[in-house]
């Protein structure tokens, strides 16, 4: 390829001036940095476009002619990739990644469910973490030992470490808040085993992040050799654009004016939407859907920032975010900055921001109400995540009485929520294949105190 025409990935804090000018980097430097030196995140430094093929070929709606998801992927990741990992490499790694199905569900005419739950830990979280494992497996240099840290609300937390268990050369980290994951969530977290610890505290997942954050800014562990597994991590964040180009592409009808409805906490799974949209696909709104963690829906009307210190523990637990890393990206799009304590140092543009994106604050009592309506009228179950999205989309149509054709992102799979849903519902929910399979592992986890201090301590004991 043109060298010239490169994509490198540059930091989000870039634009500050009182931060030492720093070169952008190859995606390699990116992937094993975790973050910049500087603090900020990784950002291309241009957003390529999807080929027009792609889109006449799908807006023709050939159904016979549709690519499998790994094709997909295949020609998305290679657009950011080519100069990075050979063609024939890529294609191998998307193949072992997604050998999942990933359905599209119809509820109605204009409403679907794109099924993100079938993955090997029934979350979301699968399709970036099997990635991220296997890209960095390939490029990690022969025999260096790398540190990833992750801190986790719940479903992180367990993709990465199965994506990574066993593999040579990785020492994995979770870190999770003790008192607010599932108790599902919380054993498979803690089963994982091997190369893979699991680290409890008492603290809100803010907190869990802030110690990962903190640690890559620690001169004194940088032998470590860390990185981060979270959405911070550009690994995380390039293969999340996959699926709403897939989502569009399995649609038997032409749509130049779709919605996604995005259910959201630290805002990486809603940006390979935004970033979809800047690649080409004809996306009309991006709702991003939270639960009571209302900091950004109070953004957007106020052009006020405030986080939600401490967060509120909500029934959509992998969504208690009360200050979520990836806007610092979603400010770097629209022109703006934001630093990770929160404060605003340049306003992105908020009209053009506004007039792609829309944000609703989903209470406990609306998720509850969603899962139950949701069941009563279409016979389809959803767990506490996917219902934020629905009902953010229900609150959208409403005020705008647009209803073009929409799609919600249902990102983790019932069965890892029983105690809810079984209760609103009153069923037995069918266990998921590959939670059965974890179901009679044996669980261990270390518990350590909620200060910088005790983290440093135990990683450089572990290590």
């Amino acid at each position: 390829m043109n060298l010239q025409n490169r994509i490198l990935y540059q930091s989000t804090n870039q634009k500050l001036t009182e931060v030492e000018h720093l070169d952008p980097v190859t995606f390699r430097e990116a992937l094993f940095n975790g973050i910049s030196p500087d603090g900020g995140l990784y950002m291309p430094t241009f957003v390529p476009q999807m080929s027009k093929g792609f889109l006449e070929q799908n807006a023709k709606c050939k159904m016979q002619n549709a690519k499998n998801y790994s094709e997909v992927a295949l020609e998305i990741l290679s657009l950011f990739l080519e100069s990075e990992i050979e063609e024939p490499i890529l294609e191998q790694i998307v193949k072992d990644a997604y050998n999942f199905p990933v359905p599209l569900e119809q509820l109605d005419d204009s409403t679907f469910i794109l099924r993100l739950d079938q993955g090997p830990t029934a979350s979301f979280k699968d399709f970036a973490a099997r990635f991220m494992a296997k890209a960095m497996n390939h490029l990690k240099p022969a025999g260096k030992e790398i540190t990833i840290l992750v801190a986790t609300s719940g479903d992180t937390g367990s993709a990465v470490g199965e994506a990574f268990r066993g593999l040579d050369g990785f020492r994995v980290f979770i870190i999770y808040p003790e008192n607010e994951v599932s108790p599902t969530q919380k054993h498979q977290l803690d089963s994982i085993g091997e190369n893979v610890q699991a680290v409890a505290i008492d603290c809100k997942f803010d907190d869990c992040q802030n110690l990962v954050k903190l640690a890559f800014e620690d001169d004194d562990i940088r032998h470590l050799n860390l990185t981060s597994a979270n959405s911070i991590n550009i690994g995380r964040l390039l293969p999340q654009i996959a699926y709403y180009f897939y989502a569009w592409s399995k649609l038997e009808t032409d749509s130049d004016s779709l919605i996604f409805s995005v259910p959201s906490g630290n805002f990486g799974n809603s940006l390979g939407g935004e970033l979809a949209k800047r690649m080409g696909l004809p996306i009309k709104k991006l709702i991003i859907a939270v639960n009571e963690n209302d900091e950004f829906p109070h953004f957007l009307t106020s052009g006020e920032y405030k986080k939600v210190a401490p967060s509120r523990n909500c029934l959509s637990n992998a969504m208690n975010v009360g200050n979520p890393s990836n806007l610092a990206r979603y400010f770097d799009l629209y022109g703006g900055t934001i630093t990770r304590d929160g404060p605003i140092h340049r306003q992105p543009n908020l009209d053009e921001m506004k007039s792609f994106l829309n944000s609703y604050s989903i209470s406990d009592v609306d998720t509850v109400s969603t899962i139950k309506s949701i069941f009563d009228k279409y016979n389809v179950v959803v767990e506490p995540h996917g219902a934020v999205g629905l009902a953010a989309l229900e609150k959208y149509r409403n005020d705008t009485n647009d209803h073009s054709i929409a799609i919600c992102l249902e990102t983790a799979h019932p069965a890892k929520f029983p105690e809810t849903v079984e209760e609103v519902l009153q069923i037995k929910i069918d266990p998921h294949k590959s939670l059965a399979s974890i179901a009679y592992r044996a669980g261990h986890y270390h518990k350590i105190d909620n200060n910088y201090e005790s983290f440093k301590t135990y990683l450089l004991e572990k290590s």
